[in-house]
């Protein structure tokens, strides 16, 4: 190929590093032939271009020759923009990327980019064309926004956090005007404040996100006491959507009613989408629940519902699931509204079940123990009967979460149940399913539960020396046929395997289980070795490794599994389950010591593609072979580690640094003095913050009592996703209008090269 100038080099390069031999029988001989890059139509390669970030398309690939130079700036792929959690981009990456998409991108965001400089948030003004801003999670002054929404007047969309010192009335009256075109806010709301409601006369759509803690730094309390008259300022008259998800405390639920005040008045006609979360054993009381109930039965367009469970009692939930069809359901802490939501979803009390695409119906993580020999069937515990006509009734479901809920299978025959289904085996009916959260006891088939142990003498002179065997539960031997659950009518779990190839997102939690460092309940200071029920206890290595026949499982949570013993069933699913992409796991086997280390160093060294890690145990120890192993998931980007006797290696931990350079997140509460845990992260901010613009780095002892201080001062977006325990699943309705529109883009550690040589000409 013939260069001309500097561009055709280019081209010759770009062809040499994809060469393909092409052989065409002609009938009389080959002939050999190469095709590259160049050679690619425009469709092709824009195909290609769409799973390389952004950041890449403006700074790297650009730069390659003029044809990319020209597709990268196609408008198919500037016109929405999705620069979140770039960990790898710098400010100047950034500012470079919004200075050439400025007169293109017409849907941004930067949701997760808490590192960007209120610079970088300036070069917005630029792009004038945006309709759809997601600035969630960045850091945003009230006059920086004012600013801005002067220069966007076909802005649409928003999203920001409302931080400590914001002022409305610092906005201008271009920003007001603005504003009150919007149809779709989104506030993270961190201080007592409407934010930018009042001005917003045109919402469609208003989701709040309430973080606001009960005390000050100083230890005051903190005032809810809002402007006075503002509480009748924001009007709903074209309100279709309501989302509120609360964190824990009482400024957040008084907050909350203050922005539902309008509602007592009159509630939105349009309003179809309702979801509000409200953690903690006592929901504040709602006058206009009633009011709400009655309106969502006379439209009966209902899309999706989530509500506190004191707010409706049964016969009010069941006329609203009658007159409705909804496709999300999320009831999650309401054990009272459970039967009514099932018997609704089975008896033909809901206008069309079969639209519902997302189910919570997760329980009360944070009961006592449950005392398995006298405690009957009831609000928690799911009866296989209901659960198998649920499934039939929608059979569309995608997502469904039962965690904090009990299943022990009854091997006896239940009249009119067809060959008396195991849970598993109904749920495999679900070939759509996406997501699922389960409780433990839920993979056992009741036959294996474990009795109890005997006493052992009190006149035995090795009294509280000798180790107990464990009773009920089996050596797991790798690779061993036997192993494995039975499949049949005991066991449905490898009906479940077989019956749901798509899954890919999946957590399994025991009963009573309850993290360090939860999201929506208080931290627990000390973690206590709570009493699983019996079928949980007898669920171990050998259920896990049954795991592996989940190929495409991208997400995986193990949570309270008493019964792992060495935890070998984790190995087979590293090596099974290529594409796992988030591990978490917490309290698995004994909470006395850490008997899975050596099978989790095998596991980590076979998960090539980990890019998030989160890992909970009383007793982790942390050492170098911990480190190196650590050190194969090169593309590994964000760390979680809690233990209360924790330990570990500085010397290791450094080099693990140096060896993972896509790491922007380590987050360490473990043992050890709080000098040695400041030591090491002044140690890794000092040397890699330079390379590593995102970089997060918190180490802090897990029982300090400064510790709610430190998560305090931590970026939300990264308490929610990683540090913070919370499942996932069916939390949200799948089709949130602030999803991702565009096409999932590769990570952005992977480089351009990569994603080139994986495509092969057709």
């Amino acid at each position: 190929m013939s260069s001309s100038g500097n561009g055709g080099v280019l081209e010759e390069d770009m062809d040499n590093q994809i060469v393909q031999a092409v052989c065409v029988d002609d009938g009389i001989g080959v002939m050999s032939g190469s095709i590259g890059m160049s050679d690619f139509s425009d469709e092709i390669l824009l195909s290609i271009l769409r799973y390389v970030s952004t950041s890449d398309l403006v700074n790297n690939v650009s730069r390659t020759c003029r044809k990319l130079h020209t597709l990268c700036y196609d408008k198919t792929l500037l016109t929405t923009v999705t620069l979140s959690e770039e960990y790898t981009a710098n400010d100047g990456a950034i500012r470079q990327v919004l200075k050439h998409l400025s007169n293109h991108v017409q849907s941004l965001s930067l949701s997760g980019c808490y590192w960007l400089s209120g610079s970088t948030i300036d070069r917005l003004i630029g792009c004038r064309s945006l309709v759809r801003l997601d600035l969630s999670g960045c850091r945003l002054t009230s006059l920086r926004l004012s600013r801005l929404l002067s220069s966007l007047s076909l802005l649409q969309s928003l999203a920001f956090d409302v931080a400590p010192g914001f002022d409305s009335a610092q906005l201008s009256g271009e920003a007001r005007d603005s504003l009150s075109r919007l149809s779709e806010l989104r506030q993270t709301v961190l201080t007592p404040s409407y934010g930018v409601v009042p001005c917003c006369s045109s919402l469609f759509s208003l989701r709040l996100q309430l973080d606001i803690p009960d005390v000050t730094r100083e230890g005051s309390s903190v005032c809810c006491q809002l402007m006075i008259g503002q509480s009748s300022v924001p009007h709903y008259q074209q309100l279709e959507e309501f989302t509120a998800r609360l964190a824990p405390g009482e400024v957040n639920q008084t907050l909350l009613l203050l922005y539902l005040a309008v509602f007592s008045v009159r509630v939105p006609e349009r309003l179809r989408c309702f979801l509000v979360s409200v953690p903690g054993p006592n929901p504040a009381h709602w006058p206009a629940a009633s009011s709400l109930a009655h309106s969502l039965c006379q439209h009966g367009d209902l899309e999706a519902l989530q509500l506190p469970r004191s707010w409706l009692d049964a016969t009010s939930l069941g006329r609203v699931l009658l007159s409705n069809a909804p496709k999300h359901l999320n009831f999650s802490r309401c054990p009272t509204l459970r039967q009514t939501v099932i018997q609704s979803l089975t008896g033909a009390r809901v206008r069309d079940s079969t639209r519902l695409v997302s189910l919570n119906l997760s329980g009360v993580g944070h009961t006592s123990n449950y005392p398995e020999c006298s405690r009957a069937r009831g609000e928690e515990e799911l009866v296989a009967e209901a659960m198998s006509r649920l499934v039939i009734g929608c059979p569309n479901l995608s997502h469904l979460n039962l965690l904090h809920t009990h299943y022990h299978h009854d091997n006896t025959h239940t009249p009119g149940l067809e060959d008396n289904a195991h849970l598993c085996t109904s749920l495999a009916k679900l070939t759509h399913l996406r997501s699922l959260a389960l409780p433990a006891c839920a993979l056992s088939d009741g036959s294996h539960a474990p009795s109890p142990s005997p006493a052992p003498s009190p006149s035995s002179l090795l009294l509280g020396l000798r180790k107990p065997s464990r009773v009920g539960l089996r050596t797991y031997r790798p690779r061993s046929e036997d192993s494995l659950p039975r499949e049949g009518a005991s066991s449905g779990l490898g009906t479940l395997l077989a019956g749901c190839p798509s899954l890919e997102v999946l957590e399994l939690t025991g009963p009573g289980f309850v993290s360090a460092l939860p999201r929506l309940e208080p931290c627990a200071r000390v973690c206590v070795d709570q009493r699983a029920c019996v079928c949980a206890r007898g669920v171990g290595d050998s259920h896990v490794a049954a795991l592996r026949g989940f190929r495409g499982l991208r997400r995986l949570t193990l949570a309270g599994l008493p019964g792992i013993l060495k935890g070998n069933g984790l190995v087979q699913v590293s090596e099974h389950c290529r594409d796992l992409q988030a591990l978490s796991l917490a309290n698995l086997g004994s909470l006395k010591t850490w008997n899975y280390s050596a099978a989790l160093l095998e596991t980590l060294r076979n998960c090539t593609q980990l890019t998030e890690l989160r890992l909970e145990q009383p007793y982790l120890v942390c050492s170098g072979a911990f480190w190196e192993a650590l050190s194969c998931c090169s593309r590994l980007r964000r760390l979680c580690l809690v233990s209360r006797n924790g330990t570990f290696h500085p010397a290791a931990v450094v080099t693990f640094m140096e060896r993972c350079r896509d790491v922007m997140v380590c987050h360490m509460f473990l043992g050890g003095t709080l000098v040695a845990c400041r030591t090491l992260q002044k140690t890794l901010l000092d040397r890699f913050s330079v390379e590593r613009p995102a970089l997060s780095v918190v180490i802090y002892p897990l029982l300090h009592e400064d510790l709610p201080l430190v998560i305090r001062d931590m970026p939300l977006p990264l308490l929610d996703q990683l540090t913070l325990f919370q499942s996932r699943v069916a939390q949200a309705p799948p089709s949130s209008q602030w999803r991702r529109q565009s096409v999932k883009r590769q990570p952005a550690n992977q480089s351009t090269k990569d994603l080139i040589t994986m495509v092969t000409p057709v």
